[in-house]
């Protein structure tokens, strides 16, 4: 069985540090990055403030900014638990 790989297919921002997130799959999430933010590191700190943090983009399917920091399709999509596409879709219209 050959699984595909998930990407990001679009980024809408939703606030000051969060961001509505839609998958390859068709899942959809709401995503909070202040978790992220609050680790206050060199990749991170530009994030907290809220006109470069709409600046995120998709890169090869990828949550990217221009800063070079990245976080995989797949990463965000398994911590935000998203494996019902149907039980998603219903929690997070879009």
């Amino acid at each position: 069985m050959q699984t595909s790989m998930i990407k990001l297919v679009r980024v809408t921002v939703e606030g000051d540090d969060a961001l509505q997130l839609v998958f390859s799959d068709g899942a959809a999430a709401l995503w909070s990055a202040a978790d992220l933010i609050a680790r206050d590191t060199v990749m991170t700190r530009p994030l907290s403030d809220p006109a470069y943090f709409a600046r995120a983009f998709i890169e090869s399917g990828a949550l990217a900014w221009p800063n070079g920091f990245e976080m995989s399709a797949d990463s965000l999509h398994r911590r935000l638990g998203l494996t019902d596409e149907q039980a998603l879709s219903a929690a997070c219209p879009l």
